[in-house]
């Protein structure tokens, strides 16, 4: 690790000292010399402190989707040698052992700060005791965990995501009958727990609501277009509401319905709720095609670097900050819930 250089300096400091003062006489050019690289070593450490870069590791959850993508490249672009960093990343590939085993590797190079964007919630106990054990702070990203022994958390309140597609469920049907299909994200991930959870609390309030059928569409496009197909098959003409829990998903069952010959969006007969509001998620929702799109904001790495800037401060940091979200509708819909889409709003995002 970098910041070992400067205690490794500061030793030949006083190992010079020592030398200069252990040979019984005063020998004025020993003592000189020794003053001499007292001086260069004390120059070099200051040179080499100043020079620093705070070591991060980011245990990615994989490439899965348009949204994983771009919070991935917002981790590069912010966590830069020019912004004072280096930046250790790996990709887990939805793997969980693999993203434990990244973890462990990241404690056993020493670096200053270790991120995760943990692939499920349980199972993180042991790994993050390893890393408090070893003096390495943490923080969660993204999605949440099981766990209680790591530093920080900053991601979406996807809870509250899955709420906000049930009241805007309720606000658009206004009485009428709902009888829903949901494609979930990957078993065990956070973000599927929450907002499942969010839209379910909404569904129980409705009893003209019936969730026909609930599978997961591991937040792919592949995924997605493989479970609607499936719930086609089983449950065509008796669905009027698709939720997917997020937009890669909705992209594939789309793909399917357009196969089957389902009409769906602002003039179709069949609702479709998506999660993510990433670009062409939004796209979508503005060509009237996704109803309505709850964002799950990937821009999170300037707030990670805040807090690690905190800490390396001795500062006050908060220990939970939520990274706030927005809903968008298609145009001709209004809600109290989300925002009307526009060409001006998709041409503003970043993601």
């Amino acid at each position: 690790m970098k910041r070992r250089l400067v205690s490794v300096l500061i030793g030949m400091t006083m190992a010079a000292a020592l030398l200069g003062g252990c040979g019984g006489s005063s020998n004025t050019a020993t003592d000189e010399a020794a003053d001499d690289t007292a001086a260069e070593a004390e120059a070099e450490g200051e040179e080499a402190a100043s020079g620093d870069l705070i070591t991060v590791g980011y245990a990615q959850v994989g490439h899965e989707s348009d949204w994983r993508t771009a919070n991935t490249e917002n981790y590069q672009n912010t966590f830069t040698a020019e912004n004072g960093y280096e930046l250790s990343f790996v990709d887990a590939d939805n793997d969980n052992a693999a993203q434990i085993e990244a973890v462990r590797s990241f404690i056993q190079q020493e670096l200053d700060y270790i991120v995760i964007a943990p692939i499920e919630t349980a199972g993180w106990d042991t790994v993050l005791q390893e890393a408090e054990d070893a003096g390495i702070p943490v923080i969660i990203a993204d999605r949440e965990i099981d766990a209680t022994n790591f530093d920080a958390f900053v991601g979406t309140n996807t809870v509250d995501e899955g709420v906000t597609a049930g009241n805007w469920l309720g606000e658009y049907l206004d009485g009428a009958e709902a009888n829903i299909l949901v494609i979930e994200g990957s078993v065990g991930a956070s973000a599927t727990l929450g907002r499942t959870e969010g839209f379910n609390s909404v569904v129980a309030e409705h009893s003209e609501w019936n969730i026909i059928d609930s599978q997961s569409g591991d937040f792919t496009q592949s995924g997605g277009q493989e479970v609607m197909e499936s719930f086609i098959k089983s449950y065509e003409g008796q669905f009027n509401v698709v939720v997917c829990q997020n937009d890669n998903e909705a992209y594939g069952a789309m793909d399917a319905m357009d196969a089957a010959g389902i009409t769906y969006g602002v003039d179709g007969d069949v609702i479709i709720i998506s999660f993510d509001a990433t670009h062409d998620g939004l796209q979508y929702t503005l060509d009237g095609k996704i109803n309505c799109d709850v964002e799950c904001n990937p821009i999170q790495a300037e707030v990670v670097a805040g807090v690690i800037q905190a800490m390396e401060a001795g500062e006050d940091y908060p220990e939970s900050t939520i990274v706030e979200d927005s809903a968008f509708v298609a145009p001709g819909i209004e809600s109290a819930y989300a925002i009307t889409m526009t060409q001006e709003i998709l041409d503003g995002r970043a993601y």
